[in-house]
C-alpha cells in the first residue's frame, strides 16, 4: 500500500497489535508505541518475520515529554510521522457512583488526553508537510453508551468530538482525521473483563456474541483492516468519520 511511517500507541497487544501488524504487511513503516516495551518488542518481532519494518518504542500517554520523545525516536529511526494511530487505552467496569475523582482522572488522561498530546506533537508536521492521516480509536459506547462505563463511554465520546473538529481545523492541510469504533473484540483485556465478572466467563463471552447480528466477535485485524483504510491514500477525501467496526451490533 506505502512505505509512509505509521506511529500506533497502546500498539504491542490486542487491537493494537492487530493495528500494527496489518499496517506493517501493508507496507508501512510502524512504530509500535507502548508503556509495555518487551510486549512491543514481541510485536514488531512478528511485524519482521513477516517482511515488515517496524521498531518499539516506549510511551507514557499521559505524559506530554514520553510522547514527545517517542515521537523523536520514531523520527529518527523511521522518518517523519505521517499516519497517528491513537489505540492505547484502559477501562475498568463499575456502576459511576463507585467511582471516584482519581479514577475519573485516570481514564480520562489515557483514554482522551493521550489522544490529545500525540495529536499536538505530531499534527503540526503533517500540516507543513502537507500530508496525514490521523486514526483515533473510539468506541462503541461513546456512540450510544455501556453500563459500568460511564466515564469511559464519556471520554471516547470526547474523542469523536475532537475528531471531528481537528478534521474541520486541518481538512485544507492534507490531514484527515477519522474515528474507529471497535465492538466486543476478542482481545485480552476483554477475557480478562469476562473472568473478573464474577460469572462463569464463557457464559459472559456467549452473551456477548449473541448480541452481535454477525454472531461472532471482532477480532483484532476486522478492526485494523478499518484503521488501514483510513491510513490510506486512497482515503483522501474521507475526514470527521465516525466508523463503527462492531458486525452490525451498532448501526448509528
Amino acid at each position: 500500500m506505502t512505505d509512509r511511517v505509521a506511529f500506533v500507541t497502546g500498539g504491542a497487544q490486542g487491537i493494537g497489535a492487530g493495528i500494527a501488524e496489518t499496517l506493517g504487511s501493508n507496507g508501512f513503516r510502524v512504530a509500535v508505541a507502548d508503556l509495555n516495551f518487551d510486549a512491543a518488542q514481541n510485536t514488531v518481532k512478528r511485524i519482521v518475520e513477516a517482511g515488515g519494518k517496524a521498531i518499539a518504542v516506549r510511551v507514557d500517554v499521559t505524559d506530554t515529554e514520553s510522547v514527545r520523545d517517542a515521537v523523536t525516536t520514531a523520527t529518527a529511526e523511521l522518518g517523519e510521522v505521517e499516519v497517528a494511530v491513537n489505540n492505547a487505552g484502559w477501562d475498568d467496569f463499575m456502576p459511576f457512583l463507585n467511582t471516584n475523582e482519581d479514577f475519573w482522572n485516570r481514564i480520562l488522561d489515557i483514554n482522551f488526553k493521550g489522544a490529545l498530546r500525540v495529536c499536538h506533537t505530531v499534527v503540526p508536521g503533517m500540516v507543513e508537510r502537507g500530508f496525514g492521516r490521523v486514526i483515533n480509536i473510539g468506541s462503541d459506547a461513546g456512540r450510544v453508551g455501556s453500563s459500568l462505563e460511564a466515564v469511559y463511554s464519556g471520554a471516547k465520546g470526547g474523542i469523536i468530538a475532537f475528531s471531528k473538529t481537528l478534521a474541520r481545523e486541518v481538512a485544507t492541510k492534507g490531514v484527515t482525521v477519522n474515528t474507529v469504533c471497535p465492538g466486543p473484540t476478542d482481545t485480552p483485556a476483554l477475557r480478562k473483563f469476562a473472568d473478573s465478572s464474577g460469572q462463569d466467563a464463557d457464559k459472559v463471552l456467549g452473551g456477548m456474541t449473541r448480541s452481535v447480528p454477525m454472531k461472532r466477535l471482532a477480532a483484532p485485524a476486522d478492526i485494523a483492516a478499518a484503521v488501514a483504510f483510513f491510513a490510506s491514500d486512497a482515503a483522501g477525501y474521507i475526514t470527521g468519520q465516525t466508523l463503527s467496526v462492531s458486525g452490525g451490533l451498532t448501526m448509528a
